[in-house]
Protein backbone atom coordinates (compact mmCIF):
# COMPACT_ATOMS: atom_id res chain seq x y z
CA UNK A 1 0.00 0.00 0.00
CA UNK A 2 2.74 2.33 1.02
CA UNK A 3 4.89 1.50 -2.94
CA UNK A 4 1.73 2.06 -4.53
CA UNK A 5 1.21 5.82 -2.92
CA UNK A 6 4.51 6.58 -3.09
CA UNK A 7 5.25 5.70 -7.25
CA UNK A 8 1.69 7.07 -8.09
CA UNK A 9 -0.60 9.09 -5.31
CA UNK A 10 -1.80 8.10 -1.64
CA UNK A 11 -5.92 9.07 -3.89
CA UNK A 12 -4.85 6.25 -6.01
CA UNK A 13 -5.06 3.82 -3.23
CA UNK A 14 -8.85 3.01 -2.84
CA UNK A 15 -8.71 1.26 0.54
CA UNK A 16 -5.77 3.90 2.36
CA UNK A 17 -6.81 4.69 5.78
CA UNK A 18 -7.49 8.38 7.03
CA UNK A 19 -4.05 8.20 9.01
CA UNK A 20 -2.12 7.87 5.72
CA UNK A 21 -4.01 10.34 3.72
CA UNK A 22 -3.48 12.44 6.93
CA UNK A 23 0.56 11.64 6.77
CA UNK A 24 0.99 12.20 3.13
CA UNK A 25 -1.18 15.56 2.76
CA UNK A 26 1.75 16.22 5.49
CA UNK A 27 4.83 15.13 4.09
CA UNK A 28 3.38 16.73 0.67
CA UNK A 29 2.82 20.18 2.38
CA UNK A 30 5.35 22.48 2.06
CA UNK A 31 5.31 25.05 5.16
CA UNK A 32 5.91 28.31 5.62
CA UNK A 33 9.06 28.39 6.41
CA UNK A 34 10.95 26.69 3.37
CA UNK A 35 13.00 29.04 1.38
CA UNK A 36 13.64 26.90 -1.52
CA UNK A 37 16.87 28.79 -2.40
CA UNK A 38 18.10 27.92 0.64
CA UNK A 39 17.16 24.46 0.47
CA UNK A 40 18.93 23.88 -2.81
CA UNK A 41 22.26 25.66 -1.34
CA UNK A 42 22.27 23.79 1.48
CA UNK A 43 22.07 20.64 -1.13
CA UNK A 44 25.26 21.67 -2.70
CA UNK A 45 26.93 22.20 -0.01
CA UNK A 46 26.57 17.90 0.56
CA UNK A 47 26.98 17.73 -3.28
CA UNK A 48 30.91 19.11 -2.05
CA UNK A 49 31.29 16.86 1.35
CA UNK A 50 29.95 14.04 -0.92
CA UNK A 51 31.58 10.82 1.04
CA UNK A 52 32.92 12.79 3.33
CA UNK A 53 30.09 13.71 4.90
CA UNK A 54 29.05 10.34 6.05
CA UNK A 55 32.64 9.73 7.62
CA UNK A 56 32.47 12.74 9.67
CA UNK A 57 28.73 12.17 10.22
CA UNK A 58 29.19 8.50 11.41
CA UNK A 59 32.24 9.18 13.44
CA UNK A 60 29.97 11.72 15.16
CA UNK A 61 27.20 9.15 15.89
CA UNK A 62 29.57 6.89 17.03
CA UNK A 63 30.61 9.87 19.76
CA UNK A 64 27.41 9.31 20.75
CA UNK A 65 26.68 6.00 21.32
CA UNK A 66 27.80 6.61 24.82
CA UNK A 67 24.06 7.01 25.43
CA UNK A 68 21.56 4.31 26.00
CA UNK A 69 18.60 5.69 24.35
CA UNK A 70 20.35 6.49 21.17
CA UNK A 71 22.35 2.79 21.75
CA UNK A 72 19.77 0.45 22.38
CA UNK A 73 17.40 0.95 19.75
CA UNK A 74 20.18 0.57 16.85
CA UNK A 75 21.20 -2.33 18.49
CA UNK A 76 17.87 -4.13 19.10
CA UNK A 77 17.09 -3.08 15.24
CA UNK A 78 20.26 -4.47 14.25
CA UNK A 79 21.07 -2.07 11.57
CA UNK A 80 24.08 -0.91 12.83
CA UNK A 81 25.20 -3.61 14.99
CA UNK A 82 27.33 -7.04 14.34
CA UNK A 83 28.38 -8.47 10.90
CA UNK A 84 25.27 -6.21 9.41
CA UNK A 85 26.83 -2.71 10.68
CA UNK A 86 27.66 -1.33 6.99
CA UNK A 87 24.30 -2.15 5.62
CA UNK A 88 22.51 0.61 7.37
CA UNK A 89 24.75 2.93 6.80
CA UNK A 90 24.94 1.65 3.05
CA UNK A 91 21.16 2.48 2.90
CA UNK A 92 21.70 5.78 4.69
CA UNK A 93 24.12 6.84 2.20
CA UNK A 94 21.86 6.26 -0.75
CA UNK A 95 19.26 8.45 0.84
CA UNK A 96 22.28 10.69 1.70
CA UNK A 97 22.99 11.05 -2.13
CA UNK A 98 19.45 11.08 -3.34
CA UNK A 99 17.90 13.96 -1.30
CA UNK A 100 20.77 16.22 -2.01
CA UNK A 101 20.93 15.97 -6.08
CA UNK A 102 19.71 19.38 -7.94
CA UNK A 103 16.25 20.11 -6.68
CA UNK A 104 15.09 16.34 -5.72
CA UNK A 105 14.22 17.49 -1.82
CA UNK A 106 11.72 19.69 -2.83
CA UNK A 107 10.63 18.01 -6.18
CA UNK A 108 7.39 15.39 -6.06
CA UNK A 109 7.89 11.81 -6.61
CA UNK A 110 11.84 12.52 -6.19
CA UNK A 111 14.01 8.89 -5.28
CA UNK A 112 14.76 11.17 -2.29
CA UNK A 113 11.52 12.38 -1.08
CA UNK A 114 10.32 8.16 -1.85
CA UNK A 115 13.24 6.91 0.71
CA UNK A 116 12.50 10.09 3.34
CA UNK A 117 8.88 8.71 3.33
CA UNK A 118 10.02 5.23 3.68
CA UNK A 119 12.73 5.75 6.47
CA UNK A 120 9.77 8.32 8.60
CA UNK A 121 7.75 4.60 8.32
CA UNK A 122 10.30 2.61 9.26
CA UNK A 123 10.97 4.97 12.68
CA UNK A 124 7.58 4.38 13.34
CA UNK A 125 7.85 0.79 13.12
CA UNK A 126 10.82 0.47 15.66
CA UNK A 127 9.39 2.93 17.77
CA UNK A 128 6.74 0.77 18.42
CA UNK A 129 9.01 -2.36 18.52
CA UNK A 130 11.53 -1.26 20.64
CA UNK A 131 9.15 0.90 22.95
CA UNK A 132 7.57 -2.73 23.97
CA UNK A 133 10.71 -4.28 24.59
CA UNK A 134 12.02 -5.43 28.00
CA UNK A 135 15.25 -3.75 27.74
CA UNK A 136 13.92 -0.84 27.05
CA UNK A 137 13.42 1.89 29.72
CA UNK A 138 10.88 4.73 29.20
CA UNK A 139 10.90 6.75 32.75
CA UNK A 140 14.86 6.89 31.84
CA UNK A 141 14.70 7.93 27.86
CA UNK A 142 10.74 8.71 26.42
CA UNK A 143 10.12 7.54 23.19
CA UNK A 144 12.94 5.46 21.20
CA UNK A 145 14.47 7.00 18.28
CA UNK A 146 13.02 10.73 20.15
CA UNK A 147 12.82 14.20 18.26
CA UNK A 148 15.66 15.29 20.26
CA UNK A 149 17.68 12.38 18.87
CA UNK A 150 16.77 13.10 15.27
CA UNK A 151 17.62 16.32 15.99
CA UNK A 152 21.19 15.67 17.06
CA UNK A 153 21.21 13.39 13.87
CA UNK A 154 20.61 16.26 11.57
CA UNK A 155 23.18 18.63 13.41
CA UNK A 156 25.54 16.31 12.36
CA UNK A 157 24.55 17.32 8.88
CA UNK A 158 25.30 20.76 9.08
CA UNK A 159 26.97 22.36 11.66
CA UNK A 160 28.90 19.61 13.09
CA UNK A 161 30.61 18.95 9.68
CA UNK A 162 30.41 22.58 8.50
CA UNK A 163 32.63 23.37 11.37
CA UNK A 164 34.67 20.33 11.38
CA UNK A 165 36.15 19.84 7.87
CA UNK A 166 37.81 23.15 8.65
CA UNK A 167 40.19 20.89 9.65
CA UNK A 168 40.85 18.93 6.61
CA UNK A 169 40.86 21.94 4.22
CA UNK A 170 37.17 22.00 3.13
CA UNK A 171 35.97 26.36 3.95
CA UNK A 172 32.70 26.06 3.93
CA UNK A 173 31.27 29.95 4.73
CA UNK A 174 28.88 31.02 7.93
CA UNK A 175 26.02 31.22 4.72
CA UNK A 176 26.78 27.82 3.29
CA UNK A 177 26.56 26.35 6.69
CA UNK A 178 23.09 28.27 7.10
CA UNK A 179 21.96 27.33 4.17
CA UNK A 180 23.06 23.54 4.84
CA UNK A 181 20.66 24.13 8.26
CA UNK A 182 17.97 25.28 6.89
CA UNK A 183 17.99 22.12 4.11
CA UNK A 184 18.79 19.53 7.26
CA UNK A 185 15.74 20.99 8.45
CA UNK A 186 13.43 20.84 5.70
CA UNK A 187 14.89 16.97 5.74
CA UNK A 188 13.74 16.67 9.56
CA UNK A 189 10.09 17.50 8.23
CA UNK A 190 10.12 15.21 5.37
CA UNK A 191 11.34 12.18 8.07
CA UNK A 192 9.07 13.67 10.41
CA UNK A 193 11.14 15.77 13.24
CA UNK A 194 9.47 18.88 15.12
CA UNK A 195 11.37 21.76 12.51
CA UNK A 196 9.92 24.29 15.46
CA UNK A 197 12.54 22.53 17.45
CA UNK A 198 15.57 22.76 14.94
CA UNK A 199 18.11 25.48 15.51
CA UNK A 200 18.02 28.00 13.16
CA UNK A 201 21.39 29.90 13.74
CA UNK A 202 24.77 28.46 13.91
CA UNK A 203 24.91 29.69 17.70
CA UNK A 204 22.18 27.86 18.42
CA UNK A 205 23.65 24.88 16.78
CA UNK A 206 26.67 24.70 18.56
CA UNK A 207 24.88 25.16 21.65
CA UNK A 208 22.29 22.14 21.04
CA UNK A 209 25.96 20.13 20.20
CA UNK A 210 27.42 21.21 23.75
CA UNK A 211 23.89 20.41 25.50
CA UNK A 212 24.29 17.45 24.30
CA UNK A 213 27.69 16.61 25.18
CA UNK A 214 27.14 18.04 29.12
CA UNK A 215 23.82 15.86 30.07
CA UNK A 216 25.80 12.56 28.83
CA UNK A 217 24.29 9.47 31.06
CA UNK A 218 27.45 7.12 29.97
CA UNK A 219 24.80 4.37 30.43
CA UNK A 220 25.50 2.41 26.70
CA UNK A 221 27.73 -0.40 28.26
CA UNK A 222 28.50 -3.28 26.35
CA UNK A 223 25.80 -2.18 24.03
CA UNK A 224 27.59 0.72 22.66
CA UNK A 225 30.46 -0.80 22.52
CA UNK A 226 29.30 -3.41 20.25
CA UNK A 227 27.68 -0.37 17.94
CA UNK A 228 30.95 1.13 17.65
CA UNK A 229 33.69 -1.28 17.65
CA UNK A 230 31.61 -3.41 14.74
CA UNK A 231 31.30 -0.33 13.07
CA UNK A 232 34.65 0.56 11.43
CA UNK A 233 35.98 -3.21 10.91
CA UNK A 234 32.91 -3.41 8.87
CA UNK A 235 34.64 -1.68 5.88
CA UNK A 236 37.47 -4.26 5.88
CA UNK A 237 37.97 -6.59 2.90
CA UNK A 238 35.88 -10.01 2.45
CA UNK A 239 37.62 -12.87 2.27
CA UNK A 240 37.19 -13.12 -0.80
CA UNK A 241 38.31 -9.53 -2.59
CA UNK A 242 41.93 -10.28 -4.18
CA UNK A 243 44.23 -7.82 -5.75
CA UNK A 244 42.66 -3.79 -6.01
CA UNK A 245 39.33 -4.75 -5.06
CA UNK A 246 41.27 -5.81 -1.52
CA UNK A 247 43.47 -2.52 -1.26
CA UNK A 248 40.23 -0.04 -2.50
CA UNK A 249 38.40 -1.61 1.01
CA UNK A 250 41.15 -1.61 2.81
CA UNK A 251 41.70 2.26 2.50
CA UNK A 252 38.25 2.62 3.13
CA UNK A 253 38.78 0.56 6.50
CA UNK A 254 41.98 3.40 7.11
CA UNK A 255 39.83 6.22 6.02
CA UNK A 256 36.98 5.55 8.82
CA UNK A 257 39.01 5.07 10.98
CA UNK A 258 41.39 8.00 10.79
CA UNK A 259 37.24 10.32 11.05
CA UNK A 260 36.93 8.36 13.73
CA UNK A 261 39.90 9.43 15.46
CA UNK A 262 39.65 12.87 14.34
CA UNK A 263 35.82 13.72 15.42
CA UNK A 264 35.23 11.07 18.36
CA UNK A 265 36.00 13.22 21.93
CA UNK A 266 38.89 11.73 22.82
CA UNK A 267 37.88 10.83 26.34
CA UNK A 268 35.04 8.91 24.17
CA UNK A 269 37.35 7.21 22.08
CA UNK A 270 39.38 5.66 24.34
CA UNK A 271 36.39 3.72 26.01
CA UNK A 272 36.79 1.34 22.90
CA UNK A 273 39.14 -0.94 20.74
CA UNK A 274 39.27 0.65 17.09
CA UNK A 275 41.46 0.22 14.19
CA UNK A 276 44.68 2.22 13.96
CA UNK A 277 43.77 5.39 12.21
CA UNK A 278 47.53 6.50 11.26
CA UNK A 279 47.65 5.43 7.23
CA UNK A 280 44.07 6.97 7.01
CA UNK A 281 44.98 10.21 8.51
CA UNK A 282 48.15 10.11 6.11
CA UNK A 283 45.50 9.84 3.45
CA UNK A 284 43.08 12.63 4.65
CA UNK A 285 46.22 14.87 5.54
CA UNK A 286 47.56 14.54 1.91
CA UNK A 287 44.90 15.49 -0.08
CA UNK A 288 43.98 19.00 2.38
CA UNK A 289 46.07 20.71 -0.66
CA UNK A 290 44.18 19.40 -2.92
CA UNK A 291 40.70 20.74 -0.96
CA UNK A 292 41.95 23.99 -0.57
CA UNK A 293 42.55 24.40 -4.05
CA UNK A 294 39.13 23.01 -5.14
CA UNK A 295 37.70 25.92 -2.77
CA UNK A 296 39.84 28.50 -4.01
CA UNK A 297 38.53 27.83 -7.80
CA UNK A 298 34.98 27.40 -6.58
CA UNK A 299 34.89 31.35 -5.21
CA UNK A 300 36.80 32.33 -8.75
CA UNK A 301 34.29 29.67 -11.26
CA UNK A 302 30.64 28.98 -10.58
CA UNK A 303 31.64 26.12 -13.17
CA UNK A 304 34.18 24.84 -11.40
CA UNK A 305 32.28 25.15 -8.49
CA UNK A 306 29.52 22.32 -9.97
CA UNK A 307 32.12 20.23 -11.61
CA UNK A 308 33.12 19.45 -8.06
CA UNK A 309 29.62 18.65 -6.98
CA UNK A 310 28.94 16.37 -9.63
CA UNK A 311 32.52 15.09 -9.57
CA UNK A 312 32.06 14.15 -5.96
CA UNK A 313 28.61 12.90 -5.75
CA UNK A 314 29.98 10.35 -8.63
CA UNK A 315 32.77 9.28 -6.72
CA UNK A 316 30.48 8.70 -3.68
CA UNK A 317 27.87 7.29 -5.67
CA UNK A 318 30.61 4.78 -7.52
CA UNK A 319 31.95 3.82 -3.68
CA UNK A 320 28.33 2.91 -2.87
CA UNK A 321 27.37 0.98 -5.78
CA UNK A 322 30.86 -1.08 -5.38
CA UNK A 323 29.92 -1.20 -1.43
CA UNK A 324 26.49 -2.57 -2.06
CA UNK A 325 26.86 -5.33 -3.91
CA UNK A 326 27.35 -7.09 -0.30
CA UNK A 327 23.53 -5.98 0.44
CA UNK A 328 21.41 -3.67 -1.60
CA UNK A 329 19.47 -0.93 0.27
CA UNK A 330 16.31 -1.92 1.35
CA UNK A 331 14.60 0.15 4.17
CA UNK A 332 12.47 -2.00 5.73
CA UNK A 333 9.79 -1.10 8.55
CA UNK A 334 9.21 -4.30 9.89
CA UNK A 335 12.47 -6.61 10.00
CA UNK A 336 12.09 -8.54 13.61
CA UNK A 337 14.38 -6.93 16.15
CA UNK A 338 17.60 -9.17 16.89
CA UNK A 339 16.73 -9.85 20.23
Amino acid sequence: MLNQALEASVDDVSDAPESMKALFAEFEHTPDWVDPQLVEQGAAVWRRWGYTLGSIGNAGTLDAYTEASLAVPLSLSGGYAGDSALNRYLETSRWWIEVCRPGAALRPGSLGRRISMQVRIMHVSVRRRVADHPEWDAQRWGLPISQAEMMLTLLGGSVGPGLGLYALGYVTSPAEIRAALHFNRYLGHLVGMRSDIFPETIADGIRMLYLFDATRSYDSGAVGAELVESFVPAFAPLPEYRGLQRVRAQMHLHIQAAYARLFMLPANRKRYRLPSPWIGLALLLFRVPLIWSLEIARRLSPAADLAWQRVSVHAWERWLGWSSQRKPAQYRAATPLRR
